[in-house]
């Protein structure tokens, strides 16, 4: 089941973040995705199956520049491989295919999972190295809104 983010949520999706650092996020990104969960979330959404979250994933608007950035994606490590993540982001691309003003959508990854939004429509479009931290490459992405 897919359902928006609530504030109750924030210890287990902090467990979620910890549970992939340090293979898929630096230790150092805890600080910012705790700052995205008390300041800058949007719309987040957490993937549960039988009460437990397995999965969270977000997105964040700039309205004038008419695109949307998926953000902050995660799946627990025991559950990857069996299509939540997919399921997660083709969900907000759904939500974001319902909203007339936003063109297009990106997502800024690494290049551990770049391959996965490729799969997922993605284009790439640009590189640059170490931005997330040491050896977390920024991938960013992009696909045109089907609005």
């Amino acid at each position: 089941m897919i359902r928006e983010y609530s504030n109750k949520d924030k210890p287990k999706v902090i467990e979620l973040l910890r549970k992939n650092t340090p293979e898929y996020f630096d230790s150092s990104e805890e600080n910012d995705f705790e700052n995205y969960l008390e300041n800058e979330i949007e719309d987040y959404y957490v993937y549960e199956e039988n009460f437990e979250i397995i999965g969270a994933g977000g997105i964040n608007y700039f309205t004038e520049q008419k695109l949307a950035r998926i953000s902050w994606d995660m799946i627990d490590p025991k559950s990857q491989g069996n299509g939540i993540g997919k399921k997660l982001t083709q969900y907000r691309i759904n939500h974001l295919n319902r909203n007339p003003k936003i063109e297009s959508i990106i997502v800024r990854t690494t290049q551990i999972v770049f391959k996965f939004y490729e799969k997922m429509g993605f284009r790439l479009e640009k590189v640059e190295k170490d931005f997330w931290a040491k050896d977390f490459d920024l991938y960013q992405m992009k696909m045109n809104n089907k609005n």
